[in-house]
């Protein structure tokens, strides 16, 4: 499971022009999911993005958390974030769950976000044209793996 996480001032999603999620301060996640992730990827990897301290505090230090801001989280399915691009000028996305794997561990995804932060995971449509805006504070973006989370 890869996430690209960017720390916002704002961000929000549509979908044929009707948004489907927006929020204000807090953390825009970008989620690529392949055929090996678990709920214990799930659960690491959640864990993490409510406690990343990146969020300035009154000395201007990355000292705080999304929880200590009580910031929003929106979250996007992209599957892209496993794009082999070893050949060729074509991306290929074989290594990307199908769909039947990697919708019901997004959906986990968002509850568990939703468990931990205390408030509603704001969200994309899984699979479908999103237009997605943001306001990227710092800027701040970090990428996460859970194959190397034994590393962290």
């Amino acid at each position: 499971m890869r996430a690209v996480i960017q720390r916002v001032t704002e961000a929000s999603c549509s979908v044929d022009g009707e948004i489907t999620g927006v929020i204000g301060p807090g953390l825009l996640v970008f989620l690529g999911i392949e055929d090996p992730d678990t709920a214990v990827d799930i659960k690491w990897l959640a864990q993490k993005i409510v406690n990343l301290r990146i969020f300035s505090d009154a000395e201007d230090k990355m000292n705080l958390s999304l929880m200590d801001i009580d910031g929003g989280i929106l979250l996007i399915s992209q599957f892209t974030l496993f794009a082999s691009t070893k050949k060729g000028n074509r991306p290929g996305f074989t290594r990307a769950a199908k769909p039947k794997i990697a919708i019901p561990l997004y959906e986990h995804m968002k509850e568990e976000l939703e468990v931990l932060s205390g408030k509603k995971t704001q969200s994309g449509i899984f699979g479908a044209d999103m237009k997605i805006k943001l306001l990227n504070d710092g800027p701040v973006t970090l990428i996460m793996n859970t194959r190397d989370k034994d590393n962290f």
